[in-house]
């Protein structure tokens, strides 16, 4: 019997992703373990395992579509001994609604009813809307094919890519008379006559829009900055990575700020802590969700237990974790969680920012730039290097007070950073 393969919840918050890429197609025999697609998450990109093993006889969503629902068939595989062609989809598969193009709006294109699958082809069009897989258009739009004239032969008369990659241009041509079409996206001016390009937002684009949106509505932040000599902790790092060339490791100044974080809040263990209404969660571990720019949009891999840690494990785990996360092949229980947050834009020259709380995180310390800066020392005006710290904490959660306290044994730590190694 034929096998239905559902759109899976890769993350415990997914109701539904974009399924960016089949990496296998119809006919190919899966083994379980092989890796089938790449799907679009809430949290990232994410390879997509088979389970089951079977020849894939029938493909149900295209590659780019979006908005596809978990529990929707996407695929079906036959098992051993079963005839490939004898497979067909299920009836009203596929459940997610066709994308539509850019000037049909979201309510339009979940709202649309499903319809038998393997239509004849048709044209896909609906008035002045064009029904087209977003692959589909990005292949048109660079050969400049104009999609009213292809006629569609994925689900619903929808255009898929192979209608559109042997096309001609040329031949692509409208065959009739029609109103000019509007300017190009990229020559289209806005209400402020400024040329302009419509991006879509992807899932982890739209989550962290949604997630920051009511962070900043809903938690009163109170911001407090204080400012950090570095000079002992930057001669510290010299003698031990001088000592660890031989095993490999070099640290960096953020992997000695992960660390830094992480002992203080076992000093201060009040500012580990989030806020869920009528409760407090006390945690008894620092799990640091550390911010990494990833093509996608910003996700944070956390070092669990930073504070018990030495600093070769976290200069390593930080490496390995940063890689998968530029790569997109963070793993759910390697971004999920964090009791705190880090956020260091001091590569990038940035002097002080203020940083918003990742929810439910109590609190979340954005650093800025070490430079060099006239700086007391002993009662006497010296040059030193210097980086401004700021902590973002939850007010509801974390009075003043004990996020200042917080701040002065983070400064301590990276000014006496022995403390950091014992």
């Amino acid at each position: 019997m034929a096998i239905e393969i559902k759109m899976p919840a890769l993350s415990p918050t997914m109701e539904e992703g974009t399924l960016a890429k089949w990496l296998v197609k119809v006919g190919d025999t899966v083994q379980s373990g092989d890796i089938m697609a790449e799907i679009e998450t809430d949290k990232a990109t994410m390879e997509f395992e088979a389970v089951d093993e079977g020849v894939l006889a029938a493909i149900a969503v295209d590659e780019g579509t979006e908005n596809v629902k978990v529990g929707t068939v996407i695929a079906m595989l036959a098992e051993d001994g079963e005839d490939a062609g004898d497979v067909s989809l299920p009836t009203g598969a596929p459940a997610a609604a066709p994308a539509a193009t850019e000037n049909t709006s979201t309510a339009e294109a979940k709202s649309a009813p499903a319809a038998a699958p393997a239509p004849a082809p048709a044209q896909a069009s609906a008035g002045d809307r064009v029904i087209a897989s977003p692959l589909a258009k990005r292949i048109a739009a660079q050969k400049g094919i104009d999609l009213a004239s292809v006629s569609g032969t994925g689900p619903h008369g929808r255009i898929v890519k192979a209608d559109v990659e042997g096309v001609d241009a040329s031949a692509a041509a409208p065959k009739s008379a029609a109103p000019a079409k509007a300017a190009s996206p990229a020559q289209a001016a806005n209400e402020f006559d400024a040329p302009f390009e419509e991006q879509k937002l992807n899932n982890v684009r739209k989550v962290i829009a949604r997630r920051l949106t009511e962070a900043k509505q809903e938690i009163p932040h109170i911001y407090l900055t204080v400012d950090v000599r570095l000079d002992p902790l930057l001669a510290l790092r010299k003698q031990l990575n001088a000592s660890l060339e031989a095993d490999g490791v070099k640290l960096s100044v953020n992997d000695l700020i992960i660390k830094a974080l992480a002992r203080a809040l076992q000093r201060e263990p009040q500012c580990n802590v989030s806020f869920r209404g009528d409760v407090m969660h006390q945690y008894s571990r620092e799990d640091v969700s550390v911010a990494v720019a990833a093509p996608s949009g910003l996700i944070t891999p956390i070092i669990r237990d930073a504070g018990r840690k030495g600093l070769a494990e976290i200069s390593q785990e930080m490496k390995e974790l940063a890689g998968k996360a530029r790569e997109g092949k963070l793993q759910p229980h390697e971004y999920q969680g964090g009791t705190v947050s880090l956020s260091n834009l001091g590569m990038f020259g940035t002097k002080q920012f203020d940083a918003v709380i990742n929810p439910p995180q109590g609190m979340i310390l954005a650093v800025g730039a070490g430079e060099q800066r006239p700086y007391v020392v002993d009662g006497a005006l010296q040059v030193a290097t210097v980086m401004s710290v700021t902590g973002s904490f939850d007010h509801r959660a974390i009075d003043g007070v004990d996020g200042a306290k917080l701040l002065d044994q983070f400064r301590s730590l990276i000014e006496n950073p022995m403390g950091l190694v014992v």
